[in-house]
């Protein structure tokens, strides 16, 4: 056992009685009292005027630190901002002994600074909520700033408040808009940022909007920026963000559902090589809401930069690990925080970078992701007839051509439903039944040769895992099919769905600048499944499922109409290890 003191610096007459850390067999150990922690509020000011009053903003920021602070300790932090804090109801001072998330009991008492920061515009900060834009990071940034003796801090009684008691070492986490911004923040290079864990985090909101040109059903695709914004605003924020929350909606291109600046801004993947933190990574793979896209193209800038980083894939939803991973989940967090904020060499760096969790709840490990035995295997829409099912196979069907009609009152249960059978408003495509398990890890692509009889038309592709035929038929059924759809938001599916993507086929070749779709011409349209790690049992089939519009996805285009598609020039690539 050793007793260890860090990173803090006292005159030679008082060092040797400051507190200090207790560290067993490299892991900090609770030592500190929870209940008599130093629990405060300090409000502090932020470069930015977003609410255009003439002053700048200043961002509440709860904080909750070992009492031994008080007696030369210093410490580290574990930092969240968020808009959702749940601490108030209006404007009044946060309570700092009331936080949204777990960190503050298990870190507390084991040396750690618990800091909660409250964004621009929500909670008791001032200025203006823009929905991932500028002035969300300079929010967190300043806080960081503040901590390492960057910026000025006052008490809700106007009295200095100093972070004399903190390393400047910062460690960010959180799910979803609390992880965006440590991605986010990350991309700053603020100095003291050491690390940030993002779970189920966003990082493009284009991509969590949109789909490669079409909005997402449901609040996703009607002035989102504007409605996220108006969800977690003040009524003292409100009164002079009128205008600001409009400009939002605005500027959202709903009618285009294109890439435009706006979304430029809020896409971090293009500063990813501006990232210095290191990163643990954290995603469900089955969650529906922050989708395997935001993880993955991420996940490939932090590897092209170089950057020290983990990942951890767990078969939950839009949750935090902690839900699934449980104790293993706390162990590999907290030994990551020792090692990247109090430098404590416990070997996680030495250990596996990859953590998956199967649909068994089985845990494995590999160097990388995508697993490093995936490699891309390309599958030919195979010859059929309008009344028979498609194959997948090694073999183009060189002049070979199916129609589907859009239909778009179906649902993803109609679509999927008997294969076998011949549908209209839908091509299927099956392996034969796999001889041995077969693992998907990575991004599907599908590329069509297709003709409209529209000027307009979305296409959507369905992934799906076919289970062994129904006794005494031929039909494969899929998994789980009376559970399809009971799930809900941000929860995992329990569908034979294993992943989706959808195209507007004007986004063909871009998604900044749209290209006509004229009436029987062919045109050669790829578009991107989202990303994920998803292992067929054996005996089970691989399908391809080809729709145009799914409402339980994307919003409908109402000019949909018929698509052909030229078998002999449309395929799949799957990202498959054995």
């Amino acid at each position: 056992m050793a007793v260890l003191g860090l990173g803090f610096v006292l005159p030679a007459a008082t060092a040797s009685a400051a507190p200090a850390l207790l560290v067993r067999d490299g892991r900090t150990e609770p030592a500190f009292s929870y209940e008599e922690a130093v629990r405060e509020t300090v409000y502090v000011e932020t470069p930015m005027d977003s609410d255009h009053d003439g002053r700048r903003d200043r961002i509440a920021v709860a904080v909750m630190r070992p009492a031994e602070t008080r007696n030369g300790m210093r410490v580290a932090t574990i930092m969240k901002a968020t808009p959702y804090t749940g601490r108030v109801t209006q404007s009044t001072v946060p309570d700092p002994g009331v936080f949204s998330d777990w960190y503050d009991e298990y870190f507390v008492p084991r040396g750690y600074a618990a800091v909660e920061v409250e964004v621009q515009g929500t909670g008791a900060s001032e200025g203006c909520p823009t929905t991932g834009g500028r002035e969300d990071v300079r929010s967190a940034t300043a806080a960081i700033d503040w901590l390492n003796g960057r910026a000025r801090a006052t008490h809700a009684d106007g009295s200095a408040a100093v972070a004399d008691w903190s390393t400047g070492a910062v460690g960010m986490i959180g799910l979803s808009y609390d992880g965006t911004l440590a991605e986010a923040a990350a991309a700053q290079r603020v100095e003291g940022l050491k690390t940030i864990v993002p779970e189920g985090a966003i990082s493009s909101w284009y991509d969590y909007a949109r789909d490669q040109g079409i909005a997402y059903a449901g609040s996703l695709g009607n002035r989102y920026p504007e409605y996220q914004a108006s969800r977690v605003i003040s009524e003292n924020a409100l009164a002079k963000c009128g205008d600001v929350l409009t400009k939002l909606g605005d500027r959202a291109a709903d009618d285009s559902a294109d890439y435009t600046p706006f979304w430029a801004e809020r896409n971090y993947r293009r500063q990813v090589s501006r990232v210095r933190a290191s990163v643990l990574l954290a995603q469900g793979l089955n969650d529906t809401k922050v989708r395997g896209r935001q993880f993955a193209e991420w996940w490939q800038g932090l590897e092209d930069a170089d950057v020290p980083r983990k990942l951890w894939l767990h078969n939950g939803g839009h949750e935090d690990p902690l839900v699934t991973g449980a104790g293993a989940w706390q162990e590999t967090l907290h030994r990551w925080m020792d090692y990247w904020l109090y430098d404590l060499d416990n070997g996680i760096m030495r250990e596996p970078r990859v953590t998956v969790q199967q649909a068994d709840n089985s845990w494995q490990t590999s160097a990388n992701w995508p697993h490093p035995d995936s490699r891309p295997v390309r599958m030919w829409f195979g010859p059929a007839d309008s009344s028979a099912v498609g194959t997948l196979g090694d073999t183009p069907a060189a002049g070979a051509t199916q129609t589907f009609t859009d239909d778009p009152a179906r649902n993803e249960a109609e679509m999927i439903a008997n294969p076998s059978a011949g549908a209209p408003y839908r091509l299927a495509y099956l392996t034969p039944p796999l001889t041995r398990p077969t693992r998907l890890s990575g991004t599907p692509e599908v590329s069509v040769r297709m003709t409209s009889t529209s000027t307009s038309t979305p296409l959507t592709a369905l992934l799906v895992d076919y289970g062994p035929a129904a006794p005494g038929t031929t039909t494969p059924q899929p998994e789980n099919a009376d559970l399809f759809a009971s799930a809900p938001r941000g929860k995992p599916a329990k569908t034979p769905i294993v992943t989706r993507g959808s195209v507007d086929v004007r986004n063909r070749d871009s998604v900044t600048r749209p290209s006509p779709v004229r009436p029987g011409q062919a045109y050669t349209v790829s578009w991107r499944l989202h990303a994920t790690d998803y292992v067929f049992p054996a005996g089970h089939r691989i399908a391809v499922v080809i729709v145009g519009n799914d409402k339980d996805y994307v919003i409908v285009d109402p000019a949909a109409r018929s698509v052909t598609v030229d078998l002999g020039l449309s395929n799949v690539v799957l990202p498959l290890a054995n």
